[in-house]
């Protein structure tokens, strides 16, 4: 039986409680519409990660929430950056991590913050026993409508931090910690190569992390650790009604070619993939999730 991909899910309903002030990154609860799929009732392992240990930021919802579950399921023990005030939905994921059997250490703070990176990485070697795959991919949007002109500094100096300063200080202190067989994966999107211009400061930032992924791919090739991106395009996340405006909300993802937004639970198995053995010759790639959106980067 084959699988129809524009239907498997339906279009998001996007008539929930959250407006585009209700704050960052969102929340899966109190209501966005349909909830996400993380892959809470479909997602099966078959123990491609046994005995790793990953750390994951923005682990709370969304994408991080769909990995962590995927991740768990396939055997590994999970570490969840998160911010403080995304507790709940923290609370929500590492309750599925533990339902799969698997160890989960909680790390709210925010990785604008060297040391706190610094300290995350720390505690997930000391606590969960080592560090084998890191995932970045926290990141931080606000959609302005007039574009550049109406980027102040202050959300121009967050959306750097998150998505490419906290790129570089979690990379560096996980370094001494990867052994040979290791991964990073960083999230990029869809935006590094097909910018929109609401997006201009996130869209750069998402660029350089295509260009830190292959770089440092290339550096590390010689150790065996392997570093990839995936570009993720439309994925209804708890990101999307709180950093975007209504009308845009209510058709995201509804121009792709397969008509309609994407869920995490599809995006995480490309994670896995990159996280597991059967990648074991693929470094320094992005791999596009997007609907039929390109990703030339």
């Amino acid at each position: 039986m084959t699988t129809d991909p524009r239907t498997v899910h339906d279009q998001p309903d996007t008539e929930g409680e959250q407006l585009p002030d209700v704050g960052q990154p969102g929340s899966t609860t109190p209501g966005m519409g349909d909830e996400p799929d993380h892959g809470e009732s479909s997602y099966v392992g078959h123990d491609r990660l046994t005995g790793k240990v990953a750390l994951i930021t923005g682990g709370d919802s969304g994408i991080g929430r769909a990995v962590a579950i995927a991740f768990a399921r396939e055997g590994a023990d999970v570490a969840l950056v998160y911010l403080p005030e995304e507790a709940e939905d923290a609370e929500q994921t590492a309750a599925w991590v533990a339902d799969a059997g698997r160890r989960v250490l909680r790390l709210p703070g925010d990785i604008r913050d060297r040391a706190f990176c610094a300290e995350a990485v720390g505690r997930t070697v000391d606590e969960l026993g080592g560090l084998d795959v890191l995932v970045n991919n926290a990141a931080y949007q606000q959609a302005q409508p007039g574009g550049l002109a109406d980027i102040t500094p202050e959300q121009l100096d967050r959306v750097f931090k998150t998505n490419l300063y906290a790129l570089f200080w979690l990379s560096q202190q996980a370094l001494p910690h990867l052994s040979a067989g290791a991964s990073i994966i960083n999230t990029s999107s869809v935006q590094a190569s097909s910018p929109a211009p609401p997006l201009l400061d996130y869209a750069v930032t998402k660029a350089g992390i295509v260009a830190f992924t292959r770089g440092l791919a290339e550096a590390l090739g010689e150790q065996g650790v392997r570093v990839n991106s995936v570009a993720p395009g439309p994925i209804w996340t708890p990101l999307i009604p709180a950093t975007m405006p209504e009308d845009q909300v209510a058709g995201f993802g509804e121009t792709t070619p397969l008509g309609r937004a994407g869920q995490p639970a599809e995006v995480a198995p490309v994670f896995v993939f990159l996280a597991g053995d059967d990648s074991t010759y693929v470094t320094g790639e992005v791999v596009a999730v997007t609907g039929g959106k390109p990703v030339n980067v």
